[in-house]
């Protein structure tokens, strides 16, 4: 299903912020439905008034959970972020690889050892050089950054002596 284009500013900072809920139609919560300080499209606020339906006002889990349109384990997790990180926990992480996970530092030893040997060479050259060593697929340009990354770490100048 495509998204909609929207000028709301509102549902842009949602977005932008990757707090745009993306089912607020399952959202059945009283409070959510007549009220308009409530907004189903805000996941944070979704969340948040899910669990402390549960912590402040007893509601059952399981209630709590469906009238919010969210299942059991989804609350659990919620209330676990919460509980270790407070309100900012509930906001939804970015989705994918958190660090260049194919470009270990093994494989970037063996990129600077193949350079070393061989001088200049090209970056799909060292990607097709890293399928054949290591199985891996990467792309040229995440060669490049990765060995722009590593010439910048080798670069900073380390702590000062006294």
């Amino acid at each position: 299903m495509a998204r909609r284009r929207t000028s709301d500013p509102k549902i842009l900072r949602l977005r932008e912020h990757g707090c745009l809920h993306p089912h607020p139609e399952q959202v059945r919560d009283a409070s959510f439905v007549s009220s308009e300080f409530f907004d189903a499209r805000d996941l944070v606020q979704v969340k948040y008034e899910m669990l402390r339906r549960v912590q402040v006002e007893g509601q059952p889990v399981s209630r709590s959970a469906a009238s919010f349109g969210f299942s059991r384990p989804t609350f659990y997790q919620a209330q676990g972020a919460f509980e270790a990180g407070g309100l900012p926990s509930l906001v939804p992480k970015k989705p994918g690889p958190r660090r260049a996970h194919k470009l270990s530092e093994e494989v970037i030893a063996f990129l600077e050892e193949t350079l070393s040997q061989e001088g200049t060479l090209l970056a799909a050259e060292l990607a097709r050089r890293i399928k054949e060593r290591f199985g891996r697929s990467v792309h040229p340009r995440s060669v490049e950054r990765a060995l722009a990354r590593h010439k910048k770490k080798l670069q900073r100048p380390g702590p000062a002596s006294t």
